[in-house]
């Protein structure tokens, strides 16, 4: 099965709220069975490019979906969307 990454951009000044903690437990439980590596979080970290203004990288996760569009899918439930972040999704290419 393919596999995607969630690239997780969260607004520069971020401290997530208890509430919103929970919620991303939330959300990572109902995606639970979609995950093949969960990731981690991101603490200090520097750009290169155009990113995206007032974000930063907040973290990553991989996942197992049948296609882009629905790991897009699976998404679009991210709890930091709610709050000023975002969400890159990309195909993880094979390179053997």
């Amino acid at each position: 099965m393919p596999k995607f990454v969630f690239s997780f951009r969260a607004p520069t000044n971020r401290t997530l709220s208890e509430d919103q903690e929970a919620a991303w437990g939330e959300w990572f439980g109902t995606i639970a069975g979609s995950i093949a590596e969960f990731g981690n979080r991101v603490g200090e970290a520097s750009t290169l490019g155009n990113v995206g203004a007032g974000t930063t990288l907040g973290g990553y996760t991989v996942v197992n979906a049948d296609d882009l569009e629905s790991a897009v899918a699976l998404a679009k439930g991210c709890p930091g969307l709610q709050h000023g972040g975002g969400v890159e999704v990309g195909t993880i290419m094979d390179m053997g």
